[in-house]
């Protein structure tokens, strides 16, 4: 079961884990200093909703027993991440040290809702889109720190990473094209910095500009807040020359009907910038 990771595992994933506990925890834990260190409770996670789950691999490293825990300390992961859970689906369970268990708790249950919002809307989109060819794919609309969590999260749900950070790809948008004097120039010299492997998208908001991107040789174009109709045009002439990425504001009501105008791909900011979080709880059994 990967301990709850879905693969591959996100990078960096511990240090953010622990700077998370050493934020909550700071010198210590007053109120489970109540608790002498041999006390140990049963303990379990559920979920309070249905969704896909993500952080179950993050909630069992941080609930694991310590080296120093008593013999009796265990903690079993049930479910991978990705995993569609419903209301009252065990997420873990497992014996621990009480006061070591409460100091935790909160740390765990943040993660798992976060990124189990993530997941779920992910997941929520790309129902959405099902029997179409149109990736859902995040972008860099991320908290400061977690993203590469979040981007997890999406590929929990379904969805498709775009560009993890500004190092691996070049996107060139309005700001680039106006300080550069133009689309043209502002490819040419992206060009002239690119590895061969390095991918040039182009953000547009018109046919002539898409025109103007391909003729510069972008490899994808992204149509921002163009409407249906305008997209539908755009993929008829344009969608076997370059891959189409729409972009802005693009809802669960809308997603569908952006996508039936044959783009490859949507990319929603809402997916880390604004999902619902997904209520779990633990509970001394």
């Amino acid at each position: 079961m990967s301990l709850g990771w879905k693969r591959p595992v996100p990078e960096g994933w511990m240090e953010i884990l622990w700077e998370a506990m050493a934020e909550d925890l700071g010198a210590m834990d007053p109120s489970a200093a109540i608790f002498e260190p041999d006390h140990m409770s049963d303990w379990y996670i559920e979920a309070q909703a249905e969704g896909v789950v993500c952080g179950a691999g993050l909630a069992f490293s941080l609930l694991q027993p310590e080296a120093d825990d008593a013999e009796s300390a265990r903690t079993e992961v049930l479910v991978t991440d990705g995993d569609r859970v419903q209301r009252g689906t065990m997420i873990l369970r497992g014996k621990a040290q009480t006061s070591r268990l409460l100091s935790k708790e909160r740390t765990a249950l943040n993660f798992l809702m976060m990124l189990s919002g993530t997941s779920t809307l992910t997941a929520q989109f790309v129902e959405k889109l099902q029997g179409l060819e149109t990736k859902v794919v995040d972008t860099r609309k991320t908290a400061p720190g977690l993203r590469a969590l979040q981007k997890y999260a999406v590929r929990c749900g379904g969805g498709v990473n775009h560009r993890m950070g500004l190092y691996d790809g070049i996107m060139i948008k309005d700001n680039h094209i106006r300080a550069m004097g133009g689309i043209k120039p502002a490819v040419a010299r992206a060009k002239e910095l690119a590895g061969h492997m390095t991918m040039i998208e182009v953000e547009c908001e018109t046919p002539q500009q898409v025109e103007e991107a391909i003729r510069a040789g972008a490899d994808i174009v992204m149509l921002d807040n163009m409407d249906p109709f305008t997209m539908q045009d755009v993929v008829r002439q344009h969608g076997k020359k370059v891959r189409l990425e729409a972009s802005g504001g693009i809802t669960l009501e809308t997603a569908r009907g952006v996508a039936q105008t044959g783009v490859h791909a949507v990319s929603v900011g809402a997916l880390t910038h604004s999902a619902p979080s997904l209520p779990f709880h633990l509970e001394i059994a």
